[in-house]
């Protein structure tokens, strides 16, 4: 048996869900409308790679740079951050530990060392183990892949510094996101969207 993604029903399905679960939760749907994950293409690479340029940044410093990068290497593949020097991923924004992780990234997709394809049917946990061996990628790293990557329906990445800090400006300055979280069980991946979502509105 497949693992669970968010499909179009799957997220009509959770967002049903969350409103009958959660007042907060049946207010952001209403203010902000449909989640779209259920809509994000598969591109394993690319989202890893910009999840490592994301890391320590706001939203509008790793959009700008995210657009810098892709200057560089338009299809955002393997083989063609293979082929730019560290010196012009550098010269684009990125620091030199994140061009370094996202080099070592693409050498190992290249060379079959990580099977991004693969993760499609593993278990969450099999999947943070297998990218947490990379340099550069942590937990809360592998954990927007699943959401953003692999549409996993129920990841609450509760290391997140802006999902705690969305969780506080809702639910109470005492709100713990571990605690507030249990209700929008097994649609955390699209509660999450939408705490992001009121931080960035």
């Amino acid at each position: 048996m497949g693992q669970v993604r968010i499909s179009n029903w799957a997220a009509q399905d959770a967002e049903r869900h969350l409103r009958q679960s959660c007042r907060v939760m049946a207010r952001l749907i209403v203010e902000h409308g449909p989640c779209p994950l259920a809509n994000l293409e598969f591109r394993p690479f690319q989202t890893l790679a910009n999840s490592i340029i994301s890391q320590q940044l706001s939203a509008k410093a790793a959009d700008t740079i995210e657009r810098r990068v892709q200057a560089i290497v338009p299809g955002f593949t393997p083989a063609e951050f293979l082929a730019v020097q560290p010196e012009a991923l550098r010269a684009a924004g990125l620091s030199s530990a994140k061009a370094r992780y996202i080099l070592e990234l693409a050498q190992r997709v290249s060379d079959g060392r990580l099977n991004l394809e693969a993760m499609q049917e593993a278990p969450d946990a099999d999947v943070i183990a297998a990218l947490v061996d990379l340099p550069g990628i942590g937990q809360w790293t592998a954990e927007m892949f699943l959401i953003f990557g692999l549409r996993r329906p129920d990841v609450l990445s509760l290391g997140d510094a802006g999902l705690q800090r969305a969780a506080r400006l809702l639910f109470g300055d005492d709100a713990e996101l571990e605690h507030v979280g249990q209700v929008w069980q097994p649609f955390c991946s699209v509660a999450s969207w939408y705490l992001w979502r009121h931080l960035d509105a």
